[in-house]
């Protein structure tokens, strides 16, 4: 394929590789902030390839995995009641809440649909006059716009059926909480280039200047992510705290202009509770006050429904690179696919998930041997 294949060219990745062992000095501490990255990360052992220069520490790339407790907690309320059809994407059907998850739900008799995309929930809201259709909207930036859009969809179609359990999250303000902590030891961050393919990459540069480190954009396959972080490496070296983009050919520096529009439009800034971290000020986006109307919280008055992490759980460690997911006592064993303890298990770009369909216990690669 296209773009694909051309950058997972064995030789290219050696050459990558030769060049990131032959950089002086200490081996430097690197987190990538997004799933996906840390899915091709472990698949692809690109951590093992780089050991002694670069340690690899996965953030909290996820959205379904940092989406908080109460929110799934909000969206079980919602669907059990007899007049509700709940849409989300297939990964939030199986994220354990306090009692259950959403798929058990359906089980139960509440009816709980996958979407593909927002607006799949607005055609179903016309499709369904005589029922509420609730859209349980997670994701970062990428994701926003589609969010906003089906709003707006929803507005000028006068949709009174239509409302949004929205937890939607920033990654600018979770590295600055990152970068905060007082043990915080991270040399570089590897950005997310598909977030910043929306917002571009000028809120980043503050960030590298107040922090005084490196971040660089970065692809998903696996020349992207060596280029990433051997540029990270070099800034590293140099005492550069920069930003850069390695992800040019996705990424400009004003990320898409219609898209940010849209988001601003129909949303604003707020602080928003991580699942396992805590509440990180600045870091969420909430229906701005035009379009409050469409927030299924205040439709069913379910704003207040807060409940506690268990702590059987430690996702939150992993979620802020303090704990690699095969490093916890319950993972393969307590806590699997089937049985998860915590989202950062169930979701397709979780780190647990990832270790577990990727590596043994044991740290060896058990992922597909044609890729």
């Amino acid at each position: 394929m296209k773009y694909v294949h051309e950058f997972r060219d064995p030789k290219l990745v050696a050459g990558l590789v030769d060049e990131i062992r032959n950089i002086p000095g200490p081996e430097r501490a690197l987190m990538e902030v997004c799933g996906g990255q840390t899915h091709a990360i472990v698949r692809y052992g690109i951590d093992e390839l780089v050991s002694g220069k670069a340690r690899l520490i996965h953030g909290p790339g996820c959205p379904v995995c940092v989406t908080p407790l109460e929110m799934i907690d909000r969206a079980l309320a919602v669907s059990r009641l007899p007049e509700v059809t709940l849409c989300s994407f297939g990964d939030m059907l199986r994220v354990p809440g306090s009692h259950g998850d959403l798929l058990s739900a359906r089980a139960a008799g509440a009816d709980v649909r996958i979407v593909y995309s927002p607006l799949d929930a607005v055609k179903l809201a016309v499709e369904l006059p005589d029922r509420q259709v609730v859209f349980f909207a997670v994701g970062f930036e990428t994701t926003a716009p589609a969010t906003a859009m089906a709003v707006a969809h929803a507005e000028a179609l006068g949709l009174d059926n239509f409302s949004m359990l929205v937890s939607h999250v920033l990654v600018p303000p979770a590295i600055a909480a990152i970068m905060s902590e007082p043990e915080n030891r991270i040399d570089g961050f590897l950005a997310a280039g598909h977030v910043c393919a929306v917002m571009g990459t000028r809120e980043y540069e503050p960030l590298c200047r107040e922090h005084r480190v490196p971040i660089v954009v970065t692809g998903f396959e696996p020349v992207d992510i060596l280029r990433g972080i051997l540029r990270c490496l070099n800034l590293c070296r140099d005492n550069r705290p920069e930003l850069d983009n390695t992800y040019a050919r996705a990424v400009p520096p004003d990320g898409n202009p219609a898209a940010i529009a849209q988001i601003r439009k129909i949303f604003t800034v707020s602080d928003r509770k991580w699942r396992g971290i805590g509440n990180i000020p600045d870091s969420g986006l909430e229906l701005s006050p035009q379009y409050l109307h469409f927030d299924a919280s205040h439709r069913f008055d379910i704003v207040n429904v807060t409940v506690a992490e268990p702590e059987s759980c430690r996702s939150g460690e992993v979620l802020q690179g303090r704990l690699r997911p095969d490093h916890c006592e319950e993972f393969g064993t307590g806590c699997t696919p089937e049985h998860p303890l915590g989202a950062t298990m169930v979701s397709t770009e979780g780190a647990c998930a990832a270790y577990y369909r990727y590596r043994r216990t044991d740290g060896t690669t058990t992922g597909d041997s044609n890729d």
